[in-house]
């Protein structure tokens, strides 16, 4: 994912990325966003794979201490039984250990949207605030823009429900569209880019992707595989790199 990530950014495609902290490629990471100062760089704050860097008890399977899958997790969230402190002192860890790399934290999000959960929601935007990160991503699209059919379509209802619920006594000021999850996993997503790019509204979208290169180390991580390759080799086109040039791009940081 590292070296996708970096490709695209080469072809002029990616302008933002997420790292996650608390998994073995982290230090390749890096080392890699150095060498690319014109890259923005956030925490994507994980607690689904790999373990915690901290206690964070209510986050883990109680025998292995590893983070527990998303349907166990996400039935946590939902029936109250999430520390709001396990997720604020975790997230804080990371966010830490991001900022210690040397990196400029421009951002945080979270691996499957999690942070938009009821109980996950309000710790994330403490820590974030806390470590002066301005920018939270909404994994929502706006109404009448987002996706309508299909599992793009459940998975954004899901996501909407799921935000309303978590952020009704913690208000976030949108001021960055976001769309994307109607080209995840998709085999035709060059051709469904290049339609979505010249529709995007007037002010700032964050168009979310996933470019990478399949091998055994991510298969071990990860079912979302050959897909990744799919999308690097259309953010590298031609076509697309001359789509994304009649766009401005930017990221977070210089917002």
């Amino acid at each position: 994912m590292n070296r996708g990530i970096l490709e695209a950014h080469a072809a002029g495609a990616v302008t933002s990325a997420s790292v996650m902290v608390n998994l073995p490629a982290f230090g390749d990471a890096v080392r890699l966003a150095r060498a690319a100062p014109e890259l923005g760089t956030g925490l994507h704050f994980n607690v689904l794979v790999g373990r915690p860097l901290t206690p964070a008890m209510s986050l883990v399977h109680p025998r292995s201490g590893a983070f527990l899958p998303l349907p166990a997790l996400a039935r946590r969230a939902l029936t109250g039984r999430i520390r709001a402190e396990d997720v604020y002192v975790e997230c804080a860890a990371q966010l830490e250990r991001l900022k210690s790399s040397g990196l400029r934290v421009t951002h945080l999000d979270s691996h499957r949207h999690v942070h938009l959960l009821p109980g996950i929601w309000p710790a994330v935007l403490r820590a974030a605030g806390d470590a002066g990160v301005a920018r939270v991503r909404v994994p929502v699209a706006p109404r009448g823009g987002g996706p309508s059919l299909g599992v793009a379509a459940v998975k954004q209802a899901l996501l909407v429900a799921s935000w309303r619920i978590a952020s009704r006594n913690t208000p976030a000021r949108r001021e960055v569209a976001f769309t994307g999850l109607d080209l995840y996993g998709r085999v035709d997503f060059e051709r469904r880019l290049l339609a979505l790019l010249p529709s995007l509204p007037g002010g700032v979208t964050e168009l979310m992707v996933h470019p990478g290169h399949d091998d055994a180390e991510l298969a071990a991580l990860d079912l979302y595989r050959r897909e990744r390759e799919v999308e690097l080799r259309a953010l590298c086109s031609p076509a697309a790199r001359a789509a994304l040039g009649r766009c401005e791009l930017t990221h977070f940081g210089r917002l």
